[in-house]
């Protein structure tokens, strides 16, 4: 703690805090965000490079934004600047899943707001990026326990 003109600062205030010569107060660096704070929290613990996890939360954001894409694994891989099993490796490292599991539950939880909403099951199949009925009703039934026409019988009979 210090005091300046006779006010206590401390801790980050300190820390933000610099004084030109003229005695005018100058932010040295900006304040972070909690997602600024968190990537720097993550590295730490896991002594990656900074710009690896830039790298991801762009490829992360990619895949959220273009789920219903046919998104390829060496594509993302390459965008990011890594080998494609650096990629999984690291990728798995900081979100707990694979990219292809992250993009699987992504699009599990759209076709779920899909069915609720009453769209054909192969019209949610093709919405969320599936190329095959018998496909997309796997990793369904895979994801939630019940085939995708179950699931909107199921939500018709029983509307939370």
């Amino acid at each position: 703690m210090s005091a300046i003109n006779g006010i206590f600062i401390g801790g980050d205030a300190e820390r933000k805090l610099s004084y030109q010569p003229s005695g005018l107060k100058r932010m040295t660096d900006k304040a972070k965000t909690y997602f600024e704070r968190e990537i720097e929290r993550i590295a730490a613990k896991y002594l990656l490079p900074a710009d690896h996890y830039v790298r991801l939360r762009q490829s992360k954001a990619f895949m959220e934004k273009y789920f219903s894409e046919n998104i390829q694994l060496d594509g993302m891989a390459a965008a990011a600047c890594m080998s494609r099993f650096h990629y999984i490796r690291t990728f798995q490292r900081v979100y707990g899943v694979t990219p292809r599991q992250y993009l699987r539950s992504m699009r599990i939880v759209k076709a779920k707001e899909l069915l609720r909403l009453g769209c054909t099951v192969t019209q949610v199949c093709y919405d969320v990026g599936y190329a095959s009925l018998p496909t997309f009703s796997a990793a369904f039934k895979r994801g939630t326990g019940f085939a995708p026409k179950a699931y909107q019988q199921l939500y018709k009979s029983n509307p939370e």
